[in-house]
């Protein structure tokens, strides 16, 4: 009789760890493994079964024909009417490309496998290691095999939620580009110059603001900006969409700009002129490209079902609530417990423990993005909620860091998140932070939506 997977119990069927948590779903063993080693072109494909016996080798395009091929040999492991293709988990090291998106929309389940643990791996078996992508493949299909149990399928989001966790990174890519390009122009103009570095510093955004780029393009040096009249620094004001006070801001920057500095020579300063206008076109793009990102991001959040809980939270506006958005998912099924949706954002300790040794330690294994959005969230939330307030001043008193109270403060907020996500209710300060924490009190844990 034909082995029936998922269905047939035998001895070695895996059960959950003793520390996992009660309420998940005891899984059972598959029978094949299938491995991935991707590129651009042709992708080696290992099967193997619970016994890390080979059972198939191939290669695959990146086109329909190629996944059709995949689908194909993993329906045809087995002749029995309840095997599935679906019921062979595949381990690949990445979680994007067209290959993972097309697999996905097919309902099969794919596994990522880190490239360092694979590199750890490759080290443990061989002392002298070497790189294949046959056996490459063939190791990512022995490491799902083994640390199957431990490992969990990528989320199913939303594909509105995938939109927006595309548009989350590239607005944060483009942030980081406009932050580098800023950084630049500014060490020009400390040598060519000096006085436009301090010229926007009392406005929000300094130098990234339209009227500083503006004027910046149009007077890139010392002696170039001198020479700019009131007259022109208010027609320049207005066309970079300054409506208040335009005159009176000409005078300031005018009058500024008069001052004396020190001067390079000249031809040094017509050649840096030369490139503080190339990096000042960079910056412009830059600024005008990461402002439409951002446009682009709140507009596709606002329309997702959840963005009412996001933004009912102290604190958190739209560019944040689609940012949390962007990394937590909308999958429910992926953090089960509140507990470990701050693990994976860096908030919860992180305990080790050996005979009377005993350390809790601050998480640095973490979404790193999460933890600086949560970062900035909790921040925001000390002026929008008296009880987080309160829980943050609580803790410093007790002698946490700025940065642990701040933890504690954003632990709290994402573990109400996580509730009223799962039980679509929207942020109550009251149960959030329902009992303010008194005078000699630990404050280890109040209780609320933990």
């Amino acid at each position: 009789m034909t082995d029936q997977p998922h269905q047939t119990p035998d001895d070695d069927t895996d059960r959950q760890p003793a520390a996992a948590p009660t309420n998940t779903t005891v899984r059972r063993r598959p029978r094949w493994y299938c491995g991935i080693d991707w590129s651009e072109g042709l992708n080696d494909v290992t099967i193997i079964d619970r016994d890390g016996n080979l059972v198939a080798r191939t290669k695959i395009p990146t086109n329909p024909a190629g996944v059709q091929q995949l689908l194909t040999l993993l329906g045809s492991l087995s002749r029995s009417h309840s095997h599935s293709r679906r019921h062979v988990p595949i381990a690949i090291e990445t979680n994007r490309g067209l290959l993972v998106a097309a697999l996905r929309q097919r309902g099969q389940p794919i596994y990522q496998i880190p490239p360092s643990m694979v590199a750890a791996e490759r080290r443990r078996i061989a002392p002298a290691p070497k790189k294949s992508d046959p056996a490459d493949s063939k190791l990512l299909a022995s490491i799902l095999a083994t640390s199957w149990v431990w490992l969990r399928p990528l989320p199913e989001h939303s594909p509105d939620c995938a939109a927006i966790s595309v548009l989350s990174h590239a607005q944060l890519s483009a942030q980081r580009h406009r932050q580098r390009l800023q950084q630049r122009l500014r060490s020009l103009l400390q040598q060519a110059h000096p006085a436009a570095v301090t010229a926007w510093t009392h406005l929000d955004h300094g130098l990234c603001r339209p009227e500083a780029r503006a004027v910046l393009a149009a007077g890139p040096t010392a002696a170039t900006a001198q020479r700019l009249t009131q007259h022109r620094l208010s027609k320049i004001l207005a066309a970079a969409g300054r409506t208040r006070l335009i005159d009176t801001e000409a005078y300031r920057l005018r009058d500024h700009f008069a001052e004396p500095v020190l001067r390079v020579p000249a031809a040094v300063e017509q050649a840096l002129s030369v490139e503080i206008r190339t990096v000042v076109a960079q910056f412009d793009q830059a600024c005008s490209s990461s402002d439409h990102l951002v446009d682009e991001l709140i507009a596709r959040f606002e329309e997702h079902p959840d963005a009412k809980t996001f933004l009912s939270f102290p604190g958190c506006g739209p560019l944040t609530g689609a940012r949390l958005l962007a990394q937590i998912g909308d999958d429910p099924s992926r953090f089960r417990t509140a507990v470990g949706l701050c693990a994976y954002a860096g908030l919860a300790p992180l305990t080790w423990e050996s005979g009377s040794s005993r350390i809790v330690a601050h998480r640095r294994i973490c979404n790193r993005t999460l933890k600086e959005v949560c970062h900035r969230w909790a921040f925001s939330a000390l002026t929008k909620s008296p009880g987080a307030y309160r829980l943050y001043q609580h803790r410093r008193a007790g002698g946490d860091t700025y940065a642990g109270a701040l933890r504690r403060v954003a632990r709290r907020l994402l573990s109400g998140l996580h509730h009223c996500l799962a039980h679509g209710e929207l942020y109550d300060e009251h149960r959030a932070f329902r009992h303010p924490p008194q005078t000699g009190e630990t404050g280890r844990r109040q209780p609320g939506y933990l």
